[in-house]
């Protein structure tokens, strides 16, 4: 009997549930879906399965994380054959050259600043007019009380590598407007995260 290489992630199950609601409501019936930094994949196969006349594409900066991105996607004929993708690159090798919609959940503090502009302008490139970038996770917002466990999740993000740590809102939001991108809407999500959605402009 072979292994099960499904990585799991706790998070990922308890978030998955209202994140999902959120993207049935915010995604057209169909489309074209980029996932960058799907991790363990439970995501994907969540959302896939219950958009099933979206294509999925999931990737990850990481290559180890593709047998268990597609072992949770086994099966779920709408999700293409994970790919590594490293959003600091200037081109991303073999993502769609049009998509509908991206999907980036709990990235921006878990990496170098330099992420969140690359993956703005990766999304400009990528997505149609009117297209979505949708990312999940905590972040800091200079007019909203920053949550005891968001400070010391910050704290020990930071302590694990310097450059890492919950981004402010307001050093995001010029990156986006850079890249062509527009705040469409701020969404409150449990346990302190929001979901952003951005929208390329025509």
């Amino acid at each position: 009997m072979n292994a099960d290489v499904r990585r799991h992630s706790p998070a990922a199950e308890r978030n998955g549930g209202p994140l999902l609601a959120e993207l049935l409501r915010l995604l057209p019936a169909q489309g074209t879906a980029l996932e960058i930094a799907a991790g363990t994949g439970q995501h994907a196969a969540r959302f896939a399965a219950a958009l099933p006349h979206w294509r999925w594409q999931p990737s990850d900066g990481e290559a180890q994380a593709l047998p268990s991105i597609a072992a949770w996607c086994a099966g779920l004929a709408n999700v293409a054959p994970p790919l590594v993708v490293d959003v600091t690159a200037p081109l991303w090798p073999g993502v769609p050259p049009a998509v509908d919609a991206i999907y980036c959940a709990n990235m921006l503090h878990i990496s170098p600043w330099a992420t969140t502009a690359a993956l703005m302008q990766g999304a400009a490139r990528h997505l149609v007019p009117g297209g979505l970038l949708l990312i999940y996770g905590p972040f800091i917002e200079d007019d909203v009380p920053t949550a005891p466990s968001n400070q010391a999740f910050d704290a020990d993000l930071r302590a694990r590598d310097p450059a890492w740590g919950l981004r402010r809102l307001a050093d995001v939001l010029p990156q986006a407007a850079a890249a062509g991108l527009a705040l469409r809407k701020r969404l409150a999500l449990p346990a302190n995260n929001l979901l952003l959605v951005l929208a390329r402009g025509d």
